[in-house]
């Protein structure tokens, strides 16, 4: 009888710090992958805001904007700029929700949007490096008629100025990507800041025109299309590797 008694005491201690371990194990890997999925999430909601404000490149869009509204007053000016960012907006909300439904009703794989839409990527990167607007983006002959109508905030300012060819591909590629309603949201959430942002830049671009000067934006406009550039060659890669041409790291 006393020695089952002294083997309970032996045995309590021994079972309590088993079961202490084990949770200080389950609850280390639970936190390993917290913060693997942490880091994943704000990875992939920085490659969504700095594609999509890259691609919508409000900077570039400043000297046609203050020709498009030139003699315009201040309030007329802004009014414009409001339009252009909330078509952007709605633009390119609208591809992303609608992205997987495009994707299956055109019969479009992931793969073959990332590469079209990494050629569609380098050709505006390879203008943007020379300083130039793409073409996919405005041409001359679409500011000179902007000039000339009442409101050109929707056309050509909204689409395809801002929100263009290059801004809807990466919205649906990083949409064929998502895992789950946080990414979704957060690629949402980088459409949402990129408008407002774009907003700003465009109510104030005399001040940005004045403070950048030509120089620095057109600087400014030849690093993001390095970064572009880059971007494209990665949506290459990721387009290739889901084919199985390149094997994926680590097999």
């Amino acid at each position: 009888m006393r020695i089952h008694f002294l083997a309970s005491l032996i045995h309590a201690p021994f079972l309590t710090g088993i079961a202490h371990l084990r949770a200080t194990a389950e609850s280390g890997a639970a936190a390993q992958a917290l913060s693997g999925f942490h880091s994943t999430y704000v990875r992939f909601s920085l490659l969504a805001l700095s594609s999509i404000f890259f691609l919508v490149d409000p900077f570039a869009a400043i000297p046609s904007f203050i020709a498009i509204t030139t003699g315009a007053d201040a309030a007329r000016r802004k009014r414009m700029a409001f339009r252009a960012a909330l078509t952007c907006f709605i633009a390119l909300t609208s591809f992303a929700v609608a992205g997987q439904l495009i994707f299956r009703m055109f019969g479009i794989t992931l793969p073959a949007f990332e590469i079209a839409g990494g050629l569609i990527l380098l050709l505006i990167g390879v203008d943007m490096l020379q300083a130039k607007r793409s073409l996919t983006q405005e041409s001359g002959s679409e500011t000179e008629e902007a000039a000339a109508k009442e409101d050109a905030g929707i056309v050509p300012l909204g689409i395809p100025m801002l929100a263009g060819p290059g801004a809807i591909a990466s919205v649906m590629v990083l949409v064929g990507q998502v895992h789950g309603h946080g990414e979704m949201i957060a690629v949402l959430a980088a459409i949402a800041v990129t408008a407002v942002a774009s907003y700003f830049v465009l109510v104030g671009a005399d001040r940005v025109r004045r403070v950048l000067g030509e120089t620095g934006i057109r600087i400014l406009v030849r690093i993001m299309g390095l970064l572009l550039v880059a971007l494209a060659m990665q949506f290459f890669v990721n387009g290739l590797t889901d084919l199985g041409v390149i094997a994926k790291h680590g097999d």
